[in-house]
């Protein structure tokens, strides 16, 4: 059956916020599409979270070539669901991926290496059947690619129309600084960063938030459930084909006895302010205006629609935010740490 969009969606289903100091407001909450579509997802129950996304006012769907599994086709999905559904829908939709990480064999295909990033991109868009993409990232800092290469690459791209903005992911305060500063000095201003971000990785708050004001850039902080952590899922144990039962991108020696009862805690301060642990860590992370949007994943609607209800609650008391502190520390989750200390 041909996809109607909800004719409602815009009406107060979802807030959106001003990315830094330029003209495009981003939802509070994006979808990213890192895990959960590709080809071990059934495409109907792909189409089905997309769909209800763009019902419920989300803008922003974010990918990377190297989404999948297998690599590059969460974009070939994505590819084929934007020419089946999306396509009328183009112009309101922001779309963004990103080039980094491994992503083909020998030594151009990874890192931030002009080379790599314009072919990456290349890539990208032939995947996904698109003319240029809304933002296109440097996926994290290469400590052995001069970064005016890597934000050179960048500001070809914009001006070539195949991104319409640039952004970068994982990069430390100091690295962020200079990024925009040579961006600027292009002509590209810098639109926005993607950090990790969440009650169990703090990491922004040393520095990074400061300089994105100061900058006027934008901040969408992934991964705010902590891959899954700061859900019920793991409240009694590690359920089997979990994320965690993996030992991938979150393994279990990180659901350590210590860890587990702070996000205990911290369930039970979600409770009373009647909400789950998942939309409170979320609702949490936009807590601060800094932060533009939440970028979280999706593996159901139902999931989807959970996650996206935190975006109506993002205020807390003094009470409130004084006893999440006791509990929101620092758990060695943050995998994505040698990028961001480079």
């Amino acid at each position: 059956m041909t996809y109607v969009a909800a004719s409602d969606r815009y009406e107060e289903k979802m807030p959106y916020r001003r990315c830094g100091r330029s003209g495009i407001q981003l939802p509070a909450v994006s979808l990213g599409l890192w895990q959960n579509f590709g080809d071990a997802t059934p495409i109907d129950t792909q189409r089905a979270i997309l769909r209800r996304a763009f019902d419920l006012g989300v803008t922003h769907f974010d990918l990377a070539n190297n989404y999948g599994p297998p690599y590059g086709h969460a974009e070939l999905n994505f590819g084929r669901l934007m020419a089946e559904d999306f396509r009328p829908y183009r112009d309101q939709l922001i779309i963004s991926t990103k080039a980094g990480y491994d992503m083909w064999p020998g030594p151009y295909g990874e890192w931030g290496s002009r080379k790599y990033l314009l072919a990456s991109l290349e890539a990208s868009l032939r995947r996904m059947g698109l003319e240029y993409v809304d933002i296109f990232y440097s996926h994290r800092s290469d400590p052995d690619t001069p970064l005016e290469e890597t934000m050179g690459a960048l500001d070809t791209a914009v001006k070539q129309g195949k991104a319409l903005y640039a952004g970068i992911s994982s990069y430390s305060p100091e690295r962020t600084s200079d990024a925009a500063r040579i961006l600027r000095s292009l002509g590209t201003p810098l639109l926005i960063h993607q950090p990790s971000y969440s009650m169990l990785n703090r990491w922004i708050e040393g520095g990074l938030l400061d300089v994105l004001e100061d900058e006027g850039v934008g901040c969408i902080a992934f991964s705010p459930l902590a891959q899954g952590l700061l859900t019920t899922k793991y409240l009694t144990g590690v359920p089997e084909g979990s994320r965690a039962s993996r030992n991938g991108s979150l393994s279990r020696d990180q659901l350590s006895d210590k860890t587990m009862a702070h996000v205990r805690a911290l369930n039970e301060i979600a409770a009373a302010r009647g909400q789950t642990l998942a939309q409170m860590a979320i609702s949490w992370v936009l807590r601060d205006p800094r932060v533009t949007s939440a970028l979280v994943g999706a593996s159901s609607v139902h999931q989807l629609e959970e996650n996206l209800a935190a975006a109506g609650k993002t205020t807390f008391s003094s009470a409130e935010l004084a006893a999440i502190d006791n509990d929101a520390v620092e758990a060695g989750i943050n995998i994505w740490a040698r990028s961001s200390s480079n």
